[in-house]
């Protein structure tokens, strides 16, 4: 099968043996997404090598009879189910975890992919794969409603209008969480003014003196998480969802004084995303700005490092 392969240094597309079912479920690609996760994945994020992609829509090709010929999405973590935090409901934070096209497991960028059963979610009919594509990420912005409590009143921003802050709005403005969006492009920006989100350019963001009760960092700079906890009340919350290859190195007297609390935050309930796909009442297409097939790989990157929104591969017509 034709898959990207990344060794370290350099991606390249080869052809390589599809993989071994065992007792997984083999899935014919469909849609993938770049994510700047994967951005991140060529520049030496996690030392990963081998097929990167975690964000997918597909098909069965071999499994279950309840999954077969089924669209599906899939969770990305695959955990050993017998460490000691698998054990206490921490299946997520396995010490031995392996995850899709990020750690010590091939991804989506390849036209088949294998994963855990349990995994998978079967997409209803009234989902496009447009819009499924975005399951995981989408996950990935409730996730912040089901580790913070939002109350009415509270001071909401985020930070960054790429398509993961832009997800997080649509997620919270889903949930009737007021918020403002904080980014350096307008024509982004304007994809959630349009919903009736405020938006503000970063530059305005020295005069926002801790003034948030919360403060979300979506911009994918590590040096952007210092103004998120400048612009924090004190007592406030610092949620972190960007994940970068260079270290993040912070003022820990500010969050020490402003007593500050800083929250790390993952992958999200696939049920929740896909439900409010089914709604019609969050859209997400609309943030697909270009699509190739695998071979059209060098150019899709490139793409999606110059700050597209989101660039997705066409595999099965690669």
């Amino acid at each position: 099968m034709k898959a990207l392969w990344f060794d370290g240094n350099r991606l390249s597309l080869r052809n390589v043996s599809l993989p071994e079912r065992k007792r997984y479920a083999l899935v014919m690609v469909g849609l993938a997404g770049i994510c700047n996760t994967d951005l991140e994945i060529v520049k030496g994020y996690m030392k990963f090598t081998g097929i990167p992609g975690h964000e997918f829509v597909g098909t069965v090709k071999e499994g279950s009879p309840d999954l077969l010929n089924k669209r599906v999405v899939g969770e990305i973590n695959v955990p050993c189910n017998n460490c000691e935090f698998c054990k206490a409901g921490l299946s997520r934070h396995c010490r031995n975890m392996r995850v899709l096209g990020i750690n010590r497991w091939n991804g989506a960028f390849a036209e088949y992919l294998i994963l855990p059963e349990e995994n998978l979610h079967v997409v209803d009919d009234t989902i496009s794969d447009e819009e499924a594509v975005f399951t995981e990420p989408l996950a990935a912005a409730f996730r912040i409603t089901e580790q913070v409590r939002f109350e009415k009143g509270l001071k909401v921003a985020v930070l960054g209008d790429g398509k993961l802050g832009i997800l997080i709005s649509k997620a919270l403005s889903f949930e009737d969480i007021d918020h403002v969006v904080f980014g350096k492009h307008k024509e982004k920006l304007s994809l959630v003014k349009k919903h009736g989100v405020p938006t503000q350019m970063a530059e305005t963001l020295e005069s926002f003196d801790r003034y948030f009760d919360i403060t979300i960092d979506a911009t994918g700079n590590p040096r952007a998480v210092s103004i998120a906890i400048k612009i924090t009340k004190p007592m406030g919350k610092v949620v972190l969802k960007s994940t970068t290859a260079e270290d993040l190195r912070i003022d820990s007297s500010i969050l020490v004084v402003n007593e500050i609390s800083i929250i790390g935050s993952r992958c999200g309930s696939f049920e929740r995303a896909l439900k409010a796909l089914e709604s019609k009442k969050l859209s997400v297409s609309e943030l697909i700005e270009h699509a190739y097939p695998l071979q059209d790989y060098s150019e899709a990157f490139e793409r999606a490092a110059s700050g597209a929104l989101k660039v997705i591969f066409k595999v099965a017509q690669a």
